[in-house]
């Protein structure tokens, strides 16, 4: 198991692949909805996927956990109840001790695995777009749909009852105002560096704000960058993502790109091109290859290097929407 790559979709399948060769080596049936977000604990021995559990006909686990190693097991493993709308985002503190998540139903919530409950839970006030996890605090960062960036210290708060209980930090970066009326502009994805020295969201419409996290408060200096990473007019950003190596930020959009930016100076270093919406991209440990989702129901493997396609993983029978891949050897 050293390289672990799964991906999911519309067609409510998981399929796990073997990334070198292209192979479809298990497929899993995520019943009852559509597959928002995945990911890989860190000791790659399990598979978080997130949905909607909001089925019209029947109410459906939120968070299912799969057992990577035992391929003969079709169900998951654990089961996840508590969010009641669409779960957009996921995430494993390092040691693998709880998983983090955030949903359409405004809140955002910590599990410990050896309990189907939340254990703590905070409430944002507006659609939970995507979350991430600073490691070196116990601080979770998010972004909603009504254009907030807000920090959340996990040491304070989180009994669901009291908005923004816990909420430390906040700004709303793509708010502006137009004849004294304020435009809103969600925020569709967030992402800190492991080193912690850059922050990042990205508004739906393809603007990208950069901040220094360790400038004293996260928002009270001005932002690293501001700029427009999807200029394609009509064209949304759907995720960002920071390279491991924190030398690069991956925007990914329905102009059918999935585009990366040196941090060091914000400029365009790649643009790759694809044929159709790219939902969600996961770089490779070394941050030499990155992995993107389509609408045309097909993962792409890039080498970094070069700019071009070396593997294609074809199977899905509708969009694929999300991506996981850990090849770390820790």
């Amino acid at each position: 198991m050293s390289v672990i790559l799964a991906t999911a979709g519309y067609d409510h399948k998981i399929r796990f692949w073997e990334a070198p060769s292209g192979i479809c080596s298990r497929v899993l049936e995520y019943k009852g909805s559509q597959v928002n977000k995945l990911e890989i604990t860190p000791d790659k021995q399990f598979l978080a996927a997130g949905g909607n559990p909001c089925n019209p006909t029947q109410r459906q686990p939120c968070i299912r956990l799969y057992d990577i190693a035992n391929s003969k097991q079709g169900q998951p493993v654990l089961e996840l109840e508590g969010h009641n709308g669409n779960v957009t985002s996921l995430g494993f503190q390092r040691d693998g001790r709880y998983l983090y998540s955030g949903s359409e139903d405004g809140t955002i919530k910590l599990w410990d695995l050896r309990n189907p409950k939340y254990s703590r839970s905070f409430n944002a006030e507006a659609q939970v777009r995507s979350v991430c996890l600073r490691v070196d605090q116990d601080e979770i960062i998010s972004g909603d749909a009504n254009g907030n960036v807000k920090v959340w210290d996990l040491g304070s708060g989180g009994n669901g009852s009291t908005k923004n209980d816990g909420c430390i930090h906040q700004t709303r970066p793509a708010g502006r105002r137009t004849g004294g009326c304020l435009i809103q502009t969600a925020i569709q994805a967030v992402d800190i560096a492991e080193d912690s020295r850059t922050l990042v969201a990205v508004s739906n419409h393809g603007t990208v704000y950069a901040w220094d996290p360790l400038s004293g408060n996260y928002f009270d200096k001005p932002e690293l960058a501001t700029f427009r990473a999807h200029t394609k007019h009509g064209s949304y950003c759907l995720h960002a993502r920071i390279a491991p190596d924190c030398r690069h930020l991956c925007t990914t959009g329905s102009d059918g790109t999935a585009k990366l930016w040196d941090i060091n100076t914000w400029k365009l270093a790649q643009d790759l091109k694809d044929s159709q919406w790219v939902w969600d991209a996961a770089f490779c440990a070394d941050s030499s290859y990155l992995v993107t989702a389509s609408s045309d129901s097909t993962a792409r493997l890039w080498n970094l290097r070069t700019g071009e396609v070396v593997r294609q993983y074809h199977g899905h029978q509708n969009a694929v929407t999300c991506v996981a891949l850990n090849d770390s050897s820790v």
